[in-house]
């Protein structure tokens, strides 16, 4: 136990040093990161030189969900953790990415569990999620990221994240279909607000209404996008973005 703490101490204090390091001693703009576990994504080292000018400070939790944040009994202790990493950060923007988890699993899975309705368990998802932007709002300015669309096929059986969501029964058009509607309420919530959403559902849909294979992990057993497409197509959308935050900065 104390060995944890020791070096949980010693992450923290690293991850601080190197901010103070970019920062003070490369000039580079800060941009804080929270989200599930596609926002990996943003510690490749490609995104230094797609943003000479800028480095990501990332928190990432796998497995988090919208649904939970506001559970304080929840596995991944998300909320808590991305709480800390937006109280410790004095970045401007804050780039947020959840929902796939819901959207792919967990929503099918608690409206089975409870006998409600699919649509009630996705409305709370999008309320408990627009609710922790509004939060991050208080004290940044948020960059809200679609979820992305499900890959994992109605046939695919292997894999951790396939074998954990095996007692789901929806097809993957039926989830594609839920991640859009998902996709669409945070965007009007975001717009709404004057919020900065970014929509790749058009950049990852295929002629058949469901992912496009080309934005598929090369490793099937993996439900992530292929990491440099993605990190291709988020470096065309946060380009704008982040090129007006220099010039704000």
């Amino acid at each position: 136990m104390l060995w944890g703490k020791i070096k949980k101490s010693c992450r923290k204090a690293a991850r601080s040093l190197k901010r103070l390091y970019e920062k003070r001693v490369l000039g580079k703009t800060e941009v804080l990161v929270v989200g599930d576990s596609h926002t990996e994504v943003f510690k490749l080292h490609i995104f230094r030189k797609y943003f000479p000018g800028h480095f990501f400070s990332v928190t990432t939790v796998g497995g988090a969900t919208a649904s939970g944040l506001e559970n304080p009994n929840s596995k991944t202790q998300a909320y808590r953790i991305f709480r800390e990493a937006i109280r410790a950060s004095d970045a401007r923007l804050a780039i947020i990415q959840l929902g796939e988890v819901d959207t792919g699993f967990v929503i099918w899975y608690r409206a089975r569990k409870y006998h409600a309705d699919v649509s009630e368990m996705k409305q709370r998802a999008v309320d408990t999620l627009t609710r922790f932007i509004s939060e991050v709002a208080a004290t940044h300015v948020p960059v809200v990221i679609s979820a992305p669309l499900p890959t994992i096929g109605d046939e695919v059986e292997w894999g951790e994240v396939a074998k954990a969501r095996s007692e789901v029964t929806a097809t993957q058009r039926e989830r594609t279909d839920l991640t859009l509607a998902f996709n669409r309420e945070i965007a009007e919530f975001c717009a709404d607000n004057d919020y900065c959403y970014i929509s790749l559902d058009n950049e990852c849909m295929g002629e058949n209404g469901l992912v496009n294979p080309a934005v598929l992990n090369t490793d099937i057993r993996d439900h992530h996008y292929d990491e440099d497409i993605y990190a291709g197509l988020l470096h065309r959308k946060l380009q704008p973005i982040l090129n007006q935050e220099r010039t704000v900065a």
